[in-house]
């Protein structure tokens, strides 16, 4: 069964962690893929980071003893829910568009 439609914030997470980062390192780069749209405040980050270990899309990275910053990095379950999200969406714009052509839109 695929897995549930993600929110736009856990979509560009994911794909934020397709290599390591820290929490400032995606805040940064999701507000880069979207081109300035989305904005994750830290609390809303790391509410976020927490139900994707909880759920095994992202695990932890081992970190330097004298680091405070934890790097994170996606899954084999976190890559299997970006692409059952990218199938979804593909979905979405096919139908869409077909929609639309048939209709002269």
């Amino acid at each position: 069964m695929p897995n549930p439609a993600l929110t736009e914030a856990v979509y560009y997470i994911l794909l934020s962690l397709i290599k390591p980062r820290h929490g400032y390192g995606i805040i940064q780069n999701v507000e880069a893929l979207s081109g300035g749209r989305v904005r994750l405040a830290a609390g809303t980050l790391y509410g976020a980071i927490n139900t994707l270990l909880e759920k095994n899309w992202i695990r932890a990275l081992p970190g330097e003893k004298d680091s405070r910053k934890k790097e994170y990095i996606i899954t084999d379950d976190g890559r299997q829910a970006l692409s059952d999200e990218l199938a979804r969406l593909r979905e979405l714009l096919d139908n869409g568009n077909r929609i639309m052509e048939e209709n002269g839109l």
